[in-house]
C-alpha cells in the first residue's frame, strides 16, 4: 500500500512540475513545433515516465536534468527573438519548393523530398496540381504553405473593385513580400532585389514618423511596391 501511495504522488508531483515547466517555456511549444522542439518533448517525457517509474530514485534527481532543459528553452526563445542567426539555427528557416511555378529540384534534394511528398503537402491544401501553385514554402515546422496562381485564386478585394494601399515604387520581381528590415537591421539582400539601397529605405520609414531603422520591428515590400511596416513597441516605464 505505501508503494502504491508513493507511486501516486510521485506520479501527480511529475504531472504538475512538468505542465508549470510547460507554462514557463511558453505557447510555443503548444503549437507547431520544430525539430528542437520536438527534441525537447522527448526529453522531458521520458525523464517524466522515468521519475515515476524508478521509485528508489530522489525525484528531485528527474527533476533538476527537466528544470535545465527548461530553462535552456526559455534562454533560446528569448535569444532567438534579438538575433535571426539564432532563429535560423534552433528553428531552422523555411525553404522554398516551388517559385514562379518551377519546382526547386535542389531545395527537393536539400530537405530529402520526393515528388511523392511533394504531392501529399498539396493535396492536403486541396490542390490538385502542380501547375496551378505559383510559389510554395517548406516551413520550419515541416508544414507548407502553398500559394496559388492568379488564376487560380479566390475572389479577393481587388476583384470587387475596392482600391489597395498606394504603392511607393514599381517593382520587377514576382513572388512573396520582401523583408526589408527584420528586428532593427537591414536586409541588404532584400534591397538587392528591389535595386534600392538603405538611403531610399530610411527616406521611406520617415513617412511613417519613425527616424532610425532600429526602430523598426519589420518592413517588407511586395511585388505591387506597397510597404508594409511594424514599430517597436515602446518599453513600459
Amino acid at each position: 500500500m505505501d508503494h502504491l501511495t508513493g507511486l501516486l504522488l510521485r506520479t501527480l508531483f511529475s504531472y504538475f512540475f512538468i505542465l508549470v515547466l510547460l507554462r514557463l517555456m511558453g505557447k510555443r511549444e503548444l503549437g507547431k513545433m520544430s525539430v528542437f522542439d520536438v527534441v525537447i518533448s522527448i526529453m522531458l517525457a521520458e525523464m517524466a515516465a522515468l521519475s515515476i517509474e524508478e521509485s528508489n530514485t530522489p525525484l528531485i534527481q528527474f527533476y533538476l536534468p527537466m528544470l535545465l532543459i527548461g530553462l535552456l528553452e526559455i534562454t533560446f526563445a528569448y535569444l532567438s527573438l534579438k538575433s535571426k542567426k539564432i532563429r535560423d539555427i534552433v528553428d531552422g528557416s523555411a525553404d522554398m519548393i516551388i517559385e514562379n511555378g518551377q519546382i526547386r529540384e535542389d531545395a527537393m534534394r536539400r530537405n530529402r523530398l520526393n515528388m511523392d511528398d511533394l504531392m501529399v503537402h498539396l493535396r492536403q491544401k486541396n490542390v490538385k496540381s502542380i501547375a496551378d501553385v505559383e510559389i510554395a514554402m517548406l516551413e520550419p515546422t515541416g508544414q507548407m504553405s502553398v500559394f496559388l496562381k492568379h488564376d487560380q485564386e479566390t475572389l479577393t478585394k481587388g476583384d470587387l473593385g475596392i482600391k489597395p494601399a498606394q504603392p511607393v515604387q514599381s517593382v520587377t520581381y514576382k513572388g512573396l513580400p520582401i523583408p526589408l528590415i527584420l528586428d532593427g537591421k537591414v536586409r541588404p539582400e532584400g534591397l538587392q532585389k528591389i535595386g534600392q539601397n538603405e538611403l531610399w529605405l530610411k527616406r521611406e520609414i520617415r513617412k511613417y514618423g519613425i527616424k532610425e531603422i532600429r526602430d523598426v520591428s519589420f518592413c517588407s515590400i511586395d511585388d505591387q511596391g506597397i510597404v508594409y511596416l511594424d514599430k517597436k513597441d515602446t518599453p513600459r516605464k
